[in-house]
């Protein structure tokens, strides 16, 4: 379990890394890494926001 968080935490820091890395104009694969880190984050956001809409409706006043 250890490992698998590990993996996560570095490849989200690559991620992170290759974002900036192509803003700056860098080469086309850390371009595709960059992009899918990015539709990544979306996907994840949306279903938090997803998640927090269904928690609050079913809350039943207040």
């Amino acid at each position: 379990m250890t490992v698998l968080l590990g993996v996560l935490v570095v490849a989200a820091a690559g991620g992170c890394v290759c974002v900036v890395w192509a803003v700056r104009g860098g080469p086309r694969p850390v371009r595709a890494v960059a992009a899918a880190t990015l539709a990544a984050s979306g996907l994840l956001r949306r279903s938090t926001r997803r998640r927090r809409r269904g928690l609050g409706g079913t809350s039943g006043g207040g």
